[in-house]
């Protein structure tokens, strides 16, 4: 498909070119770990899936650290639930901005101290981005996954971009001041209810205006056409997979993989197992062919230069080959032997984030 494919010693492991990756959930487990007096455990070994000696083995070179505000879930009803045949599962209530204000504060507060510990470098530019990638340290692009923390004035969304703010998603799944998101729904298409308000359409003008990536992964199908609509940028789903492999409702179908073509965007492959599966099931028994199955397609409808990785490390049931950045290495072999030629790899890992950085930050 993309030329020969990588010449490897054999049993050689494969750390390079490294992954920078589109979304993790590092701050929100350190956050119900016990907050900012639990950043700590980052440089726990097996703590979870992103920690600097599982970044050094498997070639992790940084990626976008996202705060979100959990909802109170049973998250093992919810487990068991998307393990069967199909479902829809019901969208936590919209949380207040005040809590949200102070959740995403305790987060930042957190990637803050793990810059200081020496453990990230937060980007704020796609210099420092370059700066840090293959350093001593992550790179830390700092991204809010729901908009809870931002009222209508958008004041806070000024002050978020001058403690670092670079990428925000208006929604993540339940509905916000801005827009809706897309349920659990398996097998659905993305197109559940209606798109961005019209303080929504504000929120992107605005994005648009300070450089901020604006990420349309968790939106509905109404609100990425407003978005599409609206936005003088690339297009960008950070952690997605393609609906015709597998039909969940968090998957892109193929009008809005050409929506993000045409924009010159950029999509990265989710690994959460219920949407690479053609069955939808939440079960880490997902084989990576079935990721390879995806990026045959986000190719095949994007363009080599538009595909990218968006892991939701630490947020989702993934693969259990790939179940810590450690891990890598066997994407890497995943790609090269079924064909995809060096430089393709290295537009997949990172190289296609970088470009498209450049255009959305200038």
């Amino acid at each position: 498909m993309a030329g020969a494919a990588i010449g490897m010693n054999e049993g050689k492991e494969m750390r390079e070119p490294l992954v920078f990756d589109g979304h993790n959930d590092c701050l929100t487990r350190i956050l119900m770990a016990g907050g900012v007096a639990a950043s700590g455990s980052f440089a726990d070994r097996d703590s979870g899936a992103i920690d600097p000696a599982s970044a050094r083995e498997g070639g992790f070179g940084g990626g976008f650290f996202a705060a979100w505000v959990p909802s109170p879930v049973d998250r093992g009803r919810r487990m068991a639930a998307m393990q069967g045949d199909g479902y829809d599962m019901p969208l936590p209530l919209p949380v207040e901005r005040a809590e949200a204000a102070r959740v995403v504060a305790e987060e930042l507060a957190i990637l803050a101290e793990l810059e200081r510990a020496g453990h990230v470098a937060i980007c704020r530019d796609t210099q420092a981005l370059r700066a840090a990638f293959g350093s001593d340290r992550m790179a830390a692009i700092c991204h809010l996954e729901g908009a809870e923390a931002i009222g209508a004035d958008l004041e806070a969304l000024d002050v978020l971009h001058g403690q670092g703010l670079r990428s925000l998603g208006p929604v993540w799944s339940r509905e916000t001041i801005f827009g809706h998101g897309v349920p659990f729904r398996f097998p659905s298409s993305p197109d559940t209810g209606p798109g961005l308000t019209e303080a929504g359409l504000a929120l992107v003008r605005r994005c648009d205006a300070l450089g901020i990536m604006l990420d349309l992964s968790h939106l509905n199908e109404a609100g990425f056409r407003d978005v599409a609509r609206t936005s003088t940028k690339p297009l960008v789903a950070s952690h997605s997979g393609a609906h015709a492999v597998s039909p969940h409702a968090r998957n892109l179908t193929d009008a809005q993989l050409d929506a993000i073509a045409e924009s010159d965007g950029l999509v990265g492959l989710n690994f959460a197992c219920a949407f690479l599966r053609p069955d939808g099931q939440m079960r880490d028994d997902t084989g990576i062919d079935v990721m390879l199955r995806h990026l045959d397609h986000l190719i095949g409808r994007l363009g080599e230069d538009r595909v990218g990785l968006g892991s939701d490390y630490d947020g989702a049931l993934v693969p259990r080959e790939l179940k810590s950045a450690a891990d890598l290495p066997k994407l890497r072999r995943a790609m090269a032997d079924h064909g995809y030629g060096a430089e393709l790899i290295a537009k997949i890992c990172h190289r296609n984030w970088f470009r498209v950085l450049d255009r959305v930050w200038g």
